[in-house]
Parts: C-alpha cells; sequence; structure tokens
C-alpha cells in the first residue's frame, strides 16, 4: 500500500501441492549444478564466467510446464560475498522459483572459508560461510547450521549430502546419510536419489582424474558401502563442469545391481576438461551446458534424459526397469 492508500498488487503465481510419499503420479525431477548468473544486457560485472546461466535458465523456464520440483545441487550464485550478486541471481530465477520448489545443496561457493568449520579450507564462499544459502531459501534441514536433508517427493527419497561438511564414516553427517537411507520404505518409494555437490562416487573430469582418484579421496571408500546396502538408484553431483554418466557401479566395476552415477554441473560456469583415457565405467561425457530430467510415473519404470540449454534437445538418456517384487 502507498502512502496515498492506492494498493498494487505484485504478480500472482500459483504453485502445485508436492504429491504425499508413495502416491503413483506424472512425477518430473530437473537436477543441475554450478549455474550462477549473467547480465542480459551482455555488460560486464563482478565474477564474469557464467555467461551460460542465461541459456541454462531460458531453457529451464521452456520447460516449466513439464516440470514438477527442481534441485540446484551447489554452486548457486557465485556471489562470492557481494550481496547484491545473490540479488541479481534470485531476479533471474523467480519465473522458476515462483512456480515449481527450488531445492538447494550446499557447493564450495556458498560455504568454504578458513576456519569457519567447513571441511575444506578454501576462499570460494568470500566470507558468506554458508549463511547467505541457508537464508534465501528454504530446505527441511534438522539443523539449520548443518545443510545436509532429506525429502520424500511422490515416489522418490532424496538424501541431499553436504560435500562441504565431513561425510566420513564416524561423523555426524555419515550417520544421517545412513539414517536416511536405511529408512526409506521402498513400498513407498521405489526409488532412491542420493545427491551432492563434489563428486563423492565417480567423474573423469580433470581435477579428478589425475591422481588417479576420480572422486574425492576418502568419499567412496566411505560412502559406497552405504549406497550398495541400501540400493540407491542414482547419485547425482556438480562442482566439475561438464556432464558425465557411469555404468551402474561398483568398486570401479559395472555390475548389473550397482549404482548409476550422474555429474550434472554444466549448468553455467566456464566448462572444465575430462581426462584423456576414458575409465570403463564411464559411458558418456560431455564438455557442454546443460541439465538433468528425472521421470517417472510408478513404481517399476524410472527414465532420465541430460538436455543441453543451447537447444533443450535430449543428448543422452537412460531407463530404469524394476520388477514389482524388488520394490
Amino acid at each position: 500500500m502507498l502512502r496515498n492508500g492506492k494498493v498494487i498488487w505484485g504478480k500472482l503465481n500459483f504453485l502445485t501441492a508436492p504429491p504425499c510419499p508413495g502416491q503413483k503420479s506424472l512425477q518430473r525431477v530437473v537436477i543441475f549444478g554450478d549455474m550462477g548468473k549473467a547480465e542480459r544486457d551482455g555488460s560486464n560485472e563482478y565474477q564474469n564466467y557464467q555467461l551460460a546461466s542465461l541459456n541454462t535458465t531460458d531453457a529451464l523456464i521452456r520447460d516449466l510446464d513439464n516440470t514438477d520440483i527442481m534441485f540446484h545441487i551447489g554452486d548457486i550464485s557465485y556471489a562470492n560475498g557481494y550481496l547484491s550478486q545473490w540479488d541479481q541471481f534470485t531476479q533471474q530465477v523467480e519465473p522458476i522459483t515462483s512456480r515449481v520448489p527450488y531445492m538447494l545443496a550446499s557447493g564450495n561457493h556458498e560455504r568454504d572459508f578458513p576456519n569457519s568449520g567447513s571441511f575444506f579450507n578454501g576462499t570460494d564462499s568470500g566470507g558468506e560461510c554458508g549463511v547467505l544459502a541457508e537464508t534465501m531459501y528454504y530446505a527441511p534441514r534438522e539443523n539449520k547450521e548443518n545443510y545436509w536433508y532429506s525429502t520424500d517427493y511422490g515416489m522418490f527419497r532424496f538424501c541431499v549430502a553436504d560435500s562441504e561438511q565431513d561425510w566420513r564414516e564416524g561423523t555426524e553427517q555419515y550417520k544421517f546419510i545412513e539414517r536416511c537411507l536405511a529408512t526409506v520404505d521402498r513400498a513407498k518409494q521405489p526409488w532412491l536419489v542420493f545427491i551432492a555437490h563434489r563428486v563423492l562416487g565417480y567423474s573423469s573430469g580433470f581435477s579428478y582424474g589425475y591422481n588417479g582418484a576420480f572422486a574425492e579421496p576418502m568419499a567412496r571408500q566411505s560412502l559406497e558401502k552405504l549406497w550398495r546396502r541400501h540400493r540407491v538408484d542414482v547419485a547425482f553431483y556438480g562442482h566439475v563442469h561438464q556432464y558425465e554418466r557411469t555404468c551402474p557401479v561398483y568398486e570401479e566395476k559395472c555390475v548389473k545391481d550397482g549404482t548409476v552415477h550422474v555429474v550434472v554441473g554444466g549448468g553455467g560456469s566456464h566448462l572444465t576438461n575430462f581426462t584423456t583415457e576414458v575409465p570403463p565405467w564411464s559411458l558418456y561425457r560431455d564438455m557442454d551446458y546443460g541439465f538433468g530430467k528425472l521421470t517417472a510415473s510408478d513404481e517399476t519404470t524410472l527414465h532420465f534424459e541430460y538436455r543441453r540449454s543451447s537447444d533443450g534437445k535430449v543428448y543422452d538418456s537412460f531407463t530404469m526397469h524394476k520388477d514389482k517384487q524388488d520394490v
């Protein structure tokens, strides 16, 4: 209301209530990381290396009528300590966040700073130390200090880890991950998805492959047995700015009952290289910008697509099938 008594209304937006756990309906989940923001008028700005974020944002908006929930899994705005950059980012994604749930995971550009309690001692957050990401968007965390959580959406359970805090065996976060995976009712939620920003599973991105680990050091040693024991269907990561998909894999071997690991870090920040040699578990690699999309309509079939931001077309896909007795 203005001082003269005139009332001005903002735009009307409508959100659809999420499906209840176990509800069998068409459920479409978009997942990507490392997007950032950019100026549409072409002007320069601070941290000006996420120009492709505009293509990704526009592609996501064009597909909103076919999207039910969205996960931006770390390296959200690349504000790196400048509040105005968060304002710019929230304005850029407002057409999305005003219509579908917009879920976050914590990345190095949100959390990492020396002596702040982050697992890694870098300066990528510019001193934000996770505070702005925790404040800007809601996530169902049990403790505000810990950016890990589980969320149930229809036939899906998502276990969202915080790769910027210690996830090794015996830690508080490890216990959360184990509890999140163990307590899902697969009769109601047959599709179990693990999410983290840094690659805790498999990646042949150059930064992970040059030392032979092909992931964060000690990550698989701590978590892979959990994924296997609880039959995690798919794991998603960002951090390396590219797309990659593995076979169902366990202990670096393609196996029938393994977990498929997908890197969807090409949201908009500068692209990064792969290793020259392609590991045997890596089935598809694309050094381009894009996002992933899961689609489920029942408990027996899950379909995934990787789409490039430039044209919205599908460049990679796979389908999982389960027998009802396996659910």
